[in-house]
């Protein structure tokens, strides 16, 4: 098995991927109010637009076997106990941050006499443990996107065991292969099975059964990535099933494509080859890909406040509207990067002795 040479280790098109996918949720959530200033096929495609969570949770186990894989082999509790350390620094002060915001809009809107229905104080307990997503709760609450991150917990909980479980580096591209392949069978049956194949049906009691397989998915890619990524045509394969997969789409259940055309899509931009990848690689996307946790935690919530404050009498905005509303998305998300996210990241890892530090992703 060759190994990729050292300057492709920092999967820069992959960040940026990160940052695009962030605003393709934020498109997502604001679609509804921008019905009559789409046209037909952009509507279409944001209407999409909760399938960049599928892309996250792929890309997530690839980025953490990248990370942390071969680091945690081998360093038994210990070392699973300051992996969910250093994860818990990474999803929770900006989680309890934005959490801590809706709260103070619930708090208002009671005073106010709106409606809070949206914000059940007997679930809040689930949220600040990121559990809520775990079957506990009949709908999404509080700050609605959260409950990815509720998955990627339990993702999180389970990594230190699912890299013990089995000698992965040492298995043979062949049985990679069929790990994954099963992951996909399990995907596309289960939820052709439960709900027709639609990926975000009943969220609060499908969200694991979606994120958990398509996380160990991204295991299998990271695995693999190594056998292929000296082969001139691995690239060029991987983009052809990508746009095969997104041809299929049109007329496919979304489950059994949309997992097999993010693989391909994550493996042909991380061979670092192709105008793609270079593109998403450039500082301008890195940089939405770096601060894109922000983005998506923060957005939902700062739509609600929005509304309220600049929308009257209709659920409808206007394009100098929407400007201003993306326009504060990403201030906030410099903003929340910069003076939550990375300050408390940095004191927590701090507390760690000895040292731990991943390789670089």
């Amino acid at each position: 098995m060759t190994r990729p040479p050292a300057k492709v280790l920092q999967l820069d098109a992959l960040t940026g991927l990160r940052g695009l996918a962030a605003w393709l949720v934020v498109v997502f959530h604001t679609r509804v109010a921008l019905v009559h200033a789409m046209p037909p096929w952009l509507y279409r495609i944001a209407d999409k637009g909760y399938l960049a969570v599928d892309l996250f949770f792929i890309l997530s186990g690839f980025v953490l076997w990248h990370a942390y894989g071969e680091r945690l082999a081998g360093q038994g509790l210990p070392g699973a106990l300051r992996f969910w350390w250093r994860r818990l620094a990474r999803i929770w002060p900006l989680h309890a941050v934005m959490l801590g915001g809706c709260v103070a809009l619930a708090l208002v809107l009671a005073a106010t006499g709106r409606d809070t229905s949206a914000y059940p104080w007997q679930e809040l307990p689930l949220h600040i443990l990121l559990i809520q997503n775990w079957g506990f709760t009949p709908r999404l609450s509080w700050n609605d996107p959260a409950w990815s991150i509720s998955c990627e917990m339990a993702a999180y909980l389970l990594f230190p065991a699912l890299v013990a479980i089995a000698p992965w580096p040492r298995l043979r591209n062949a049985t990679l292969l069929a790990v994954a392949a099963g992951l996909l069978g399990f995907i596309a049956l289960y939820f052709g099975m439960v709900c027709a194949g639609s990926l975000t049906w009943d969220v609060p009691h499908t969200g694991l059964a979606r994120c958990l397989p398509e996380f160990m998915l991204g295991m299998m890619l990271r695995l693999l990535w190594p056998y292929w990524h000296d082969h001139p045509l691995a690239a060029l394969m991987a983009w052809a099933i990508c746009l095969t997969a997104l041809a299929l789409g049109r007329i496919t259940a979304e489950s059994a494509v949309a997992p097999i055309g993010f693989a391909a899509l994550i493996l042909a931009l991380a061979f670092g080859r192709g105008w793609p990848a270079h593109w998403l690689a450039s500082p301008p996307l890195r940089i939405l890909g770096e601060i894109s946790y922000a983005t998506y935690l923060a957005h939902y919530l700062l739509f609600a406040l929005f509304k309220l404050a600049f929308v009257k009498g209709a659920p409808l905005i206007t394009i100098p509207q929407l400007g201003a509303y993306l326009a504060l998305v990403l201030g906030a998300s410099f903003a929340l990067y910069h003076g939550v996210e990375k300050p408390a990241q940095r004191r927590l890892n701090a507390l760690l002795s000895p040292p731990y530090a991943p390789a670089s992703a």
